[in-house]
């Protein structure tokens, strides 16, 4: 597009901003080929839709949305309610580009009652509103299937697939199956139980699953005690059972208080790409209904943009007409003959609490998900979460961490482990013996290994770590840095990972001068870096423990007079250790090293016999 073309553009754009009524409304913007990118909804039509052609927006995303503009269109209505709702409809009729793609958990199942002249309930993923009345989604598979148990030995609704008539029952066409010898159904089909019992029973099963549960105790209890007025005393005993199992599953139920009814509750979980929105109705006390719906950001949403789509989407799915909404914030809409409440401590603040809770395991049970059926995805983001802590130019994908290892200064060694993708990668580990440092120098030692590392990458032309990690404070981090930056003139960045008076890593560092990153201790990203912290100090000590041992092992040998490195080796080689050596019969070294060697070797280890042989 011409600069021309783009202020004629602009210029017909701003004109039609300049006709828009200050009245609430939704609004809708076009690309070139006249398909909607974005859908709006606003208190002022006017003065919102004015607000995205100044010159001072300066967020990335809507200069780019702005760019793609090439028509507008509006639509009035009477209340910000409607603008709201109009929008939501909108958003999930055209999925604009541009707007938050709703993901909607169409997966979950729900609970279907059918339509039928004895209808059915079951469960289903399916939705076709020509069958029955649906209840739920269920994103908690378990609470609906305790509903359904519950149902089932309530009232025994029909689990057979006949389609059933009136006329079928009252001319005897169907026979009683498995279900009705063994108690599970009473016989609707046949005449055994009656139309209006059983259109009684579906109606208190529409309750329990509407969450009237209260309501349905209440009416047991009336026709409990009516029966049993009436001497109907069999009668009276089966509503008895009725009631305790329903008042027994009432009770294991979430109960806030009794004196909470129709009140709808709403949270926000949200990052950078989505935002999580949980939805919980209460009715008389009880929890009947949870559930948490996803969005990806399209435009660096706000929480409250977030939240209003969100409350006007779940509330017209389940059918809401909750006259108090709770909420974590203040929310910038007006609904008919609806509070807002933000609780700042009681019962509803407790409900406040537990919609969070569930919007935050929502949102880490759909992490996980998504990295077990990815397991790169997890690595990706611990990459770019430790990118942004540190402020890396790319991400860490080699990282090399050192380490030493001596006692007293002996048998000095270092030890250097590699992590790619935040995962070991054992066949670059690398091991150094000290050789140019006396005694226990650890910041020498460091130097040197560094240095001999990092000078044969470049002369092997071998690729270098996106970030080194010293296992240590400033002081290993200064060490490394004056032969990364000051000798060998590379751009690595360096981290340090500093102990506490317990020995416990406890900070993470970073730059010159190194200052403190905040991290979890608790977090993921903590536990990878000690991982490595482990790793290379397991390496390193290992190292050292072997080459200490085998010192231990030769130089016994060593010291015998006669005895050279080729004799030592024979020895060795046969018998496997020096105790075996020491415990040999002269005949078995004999064997190994001819009779002179061998007498040599055998008075070494056995002094006492050889004075007497002297004597």
């Amino acid at each position: 597009m011409t600069k021309e073309e783009n202020e004629k553009r602009l210029a017909y754009l701003k004109g039609i901003v300049s006709r828009l009524p200050e009245k609430p409304g939704s609004y809708q913007y076009y690309d070139e080929n006249h398909t909607i990118i974005y859908v709006g909804k606003a208190k002022n039509l006017k003065a919102r839709v004015s607000s995205y052609f100044h010159t001072e927006v300066d967020r990335f995303k809507t200069k780019v949305l702005v760019s793609k503009i090439h028509d507008i269109s509006y639509t009035v209505v009477n209340t910000e309610e409607d603008a709201l709702l109009l929008e939501n409809s909108l958003i999930k009729k055209y999925n604009p580009r541009y707007n938050v793609l709703l993901k909607d958990g169409k997966t979950y199942p729900s609970i279907c009652i059918t339509n039928e002249y004895l209808p059915r309930i079951f469960k289903t993923r399916t939705i076709n509103k020509k069958w029955g009345t649906y209840y739920g989604p269920y994103s908690h598979v378990g609470t609906m299937y305790a509903v359904l148990d519950l149902i089932k030995q309530l009232y025994h609704p029909r689990t057979c697939n006949q389609p059933i008539t009136k006329e079928g029952v009252e001319n005897g066409k169907y026979r009683v199956c498995l279900d009705f010898h063994i108690k599970k159904c009473m016989g609707p089909c046949v005449g055994k139980q009656s139309y209006e019992d059983y259109q009684r029973n579906i109606q208190q099963a529409r309750e329990i699953l509407k969450g009237n549960t209260r309501q349905v105790l209440r009416d047991l209890k009336e026709e409990m005690e009516r029966l049993a007025e009436e001497l109907r005393f069999e009668e009276a005993e089966e509503i008895k059972r009725k009631y305790i199992a329903l008042d027994g599953f009432v009770t294991k139920s979430e109960v806030v208080s009794h004196t909470i009814n129709n009140v709808d509750v709403f949270s926000i979980t949200s990052d950078e790409k989505m935002a999580f929105i949980n939805y919980i109705h209460v009715s008389n006390g009880s929890i009947n209904q949870s559930f948490t719906i996803e969005y990806k950001k399209k435009l660096n949403e706000s929480d409250e943009e977030l939240l209003q789509l969100g409350i006007a989407e779940l509330r017209e799915r389940f059918k809401s007409d909750a006259k108090e909404i709770i909420v974590p914030q203040e929310v910038n809409v007006e609904l008919e003959n609806v509070v807002f409440t933000i609780p700042q401590r009681g019962d509803k603040k407790t409900l406040l609490e537990l919609s969070i809770m569930n919007g935050k395991q929502y949102k880490f049970d759909r992490l996980k998900q998504a990295e077990k059926l990815n397991p790169e995805q997890k690595q990706t983001r611990l990459m770019k979460e430790l990118q942004e802590k540190l402020h890396l130019p790319k991400l860490p994908y080699q990282i090399e961490c050192f380490d030493n290892s001596n006692i007293s200064g002996s048998d000095a060694v270092a030890s250097c482990v590699v992590f790619k993708a935040m995962k070991p990668s054992k066949k670059d580990y690398k091991h150094f013996n000290i050789k140019t440092v006396e005694g226990p120098d650890d910041y020498a030692s460091m130097k040197e290994v560094v240095h001999r590392r990092y000078k044969r990458q470049i002369e092997e032309e071998q690729p270098l770590p996106d970030l080194i990690i010293a296992d240590g404070g400033k002081g290993q981090m200064e060490v490394i840095r004056q032969v990364i930056q000051d000798e060998l003139n590379l751009d690595i960045p360096i981290a340090g990972l500093a102990k506490d008076d317990r020995h416990r890593t406890n900070e993470l560092l970073y730059g010159f001068p190194p200052i403190h990153v905040a991290l979890k201790t608790n977090s993921e990203l903590f536990h990878v870096l000690t991982h490595i912290q482990d790793e290379v100090h397991r390496f390193a000590i290992e190292f050292h423990r072997n080459k200490r041992s085998k010192r231990a092992l030769l130089s016994e040998l060593d010291s015998i007079p006669g005895i050279g490195p080729k004799s030592r080796d024979e020895l060795l080689k046969g018998l496997k250790s020096v105790k075996r050596i020491r415990e040999a019969e002269l005949s078995a070294l004999v064997e190994i090293l001819g009779q002179k060697k061998a007498q040599i070797v055998y008075d070494h280890f056995h002094p006492s016999e050889a004075a007497e042989q002297a004597e």
